[in-house]
């Protein structure tokens, strides 16, 4: 379901996208507009994240190999920060870089009208975009702040849709601030500080993105919520000395562990034991997709669910 909502937002997000960037770069010939065409530059940015992003989707789908017996569900946070570099690069740093260039050389911006009438329609494009990306969200979010959700989910998808469209809209906010001032002062200036503006705002959003895949690349732990389930399972007839858990993907949970046996058991009771240990587990979390549990014997106290292992 998560990678389901995951592409309807994606592709949302894409339609809209294409067509504001062509109406931007039609605006920013007509007017000479910097700030149009910083939102230009930004709408092609986007437009191929969000491809990129559809591309990791479908490669992360293919069947495990002996080279990659884990499978490959972890393309969805390498296309993801890939997102992070364009936006920083491409988006980001280009807007910068051109609203410097337009404060150092400045000159008018013609047809201001045609810009903030393209401007108002981006916006309502680009909220229709948001919309679909929230409605797909507030499937999954349960009770979770939006902070929350950006920082807790394992799918990179939506959560990098709603951060560029929020970027977005900010920026369109922007660029309309400074076609605007520009209009009513007749200084050209602040288009150039409406194009820096959005420029310093992308370079937030592409490091903060780049920050957050970054700890799913490097492996996160299952939800606390996902952990205590499959404790649960385990503890039904089973002691546990540790337990570990990774994301290989987005839904696709690894659980490694050692688990407590009896003394007495026999080799043919400790495989009874571990296997309907695995059948309640894939019960409780249907996400988890491997599991490893060793038996052993421990008379200590019971580990918790992350913590180092001794044995």
């Amino acid at each position: 379901m998560a990678a389901e909502g995951g592409t309807k937002a994606v592709i949302a997000a894409l339609g809209a996208n294409l067509g504001i960037a062509v109406a931007k770069f039609s605006a920013a010939a007509y007017t000479g507009s910097a700030s149009m065409l910083a939102e230009g530059v930004h709408s092609v940015a986007d437009s191929g994240n969000q491809v990129l992003l559809l591309v990791g989707g479908k490669r992360s789908r293919r069947e495990a190999d002996p080279a990659h017996p884990f499978g490959f569900g972890r393309e969805r946070y390498i296309y993801a920060f890939i997102v992070g570099i364009v936006l920083f690069s491409v988006g980001g740093l280009y807007a910068v870089y051109h609203g410097y260039q337009k404060m150092m050389h400045p000159h008018e911006v013609s047809s201001p009208f045609v810009a903030v009438g393209v401007l108002a329609v981006a916006i309502v494009l680009e909220s229709m975009a948001m919309r679909q990306a929230i409605k797909e969200a507030n499937k999954v979010r349960g009770d979770q702040s939006w902070y929350q959700y950006i920082r807790n989910s394992k799918a990179p998808e939506i959560p990098v849709i709603l951060l560029e469209d929020s970027g977005a809209l900010i920026g369109l906010v922007l660029a309309l601030f400074g076609v605007g001032l520009t209009l009513v002062t007749g200084d050209p200036i602040f288009d150039a500080l409406g194009t820096l503006s959005i420029g310093i705002l992308l370079v937030v959003i592409a490091i903060a993105l780049s920050m957050e895949v970054k700890s799913l690349l490097v492996g996160e732990s299952a939800k606390p919520q996902d952990i205590k389930a499959i404790r649960g399972a385990i503890e039904e007839t089973s002691a546990i000395i540790h337990l570990r858990t990774l994301h290989i993907g987005p839904d696709e949970i690894l659980v490694t562990g050692k688990i407590a046996i009896r003394h007495s058991a026999t080799g043919e009771e400790i495989a009874t034991e571990i296997n309907e240990a695995e059948e309640r587990i894939r019960a409780a979390v249907p996400t988890v997709t491997l599991i490893f549990l060793e038996p052993d014997i421990h008379h200590g106290k019971k580990g918790s669910a992350e913590e180092a292992a001794a044995d």
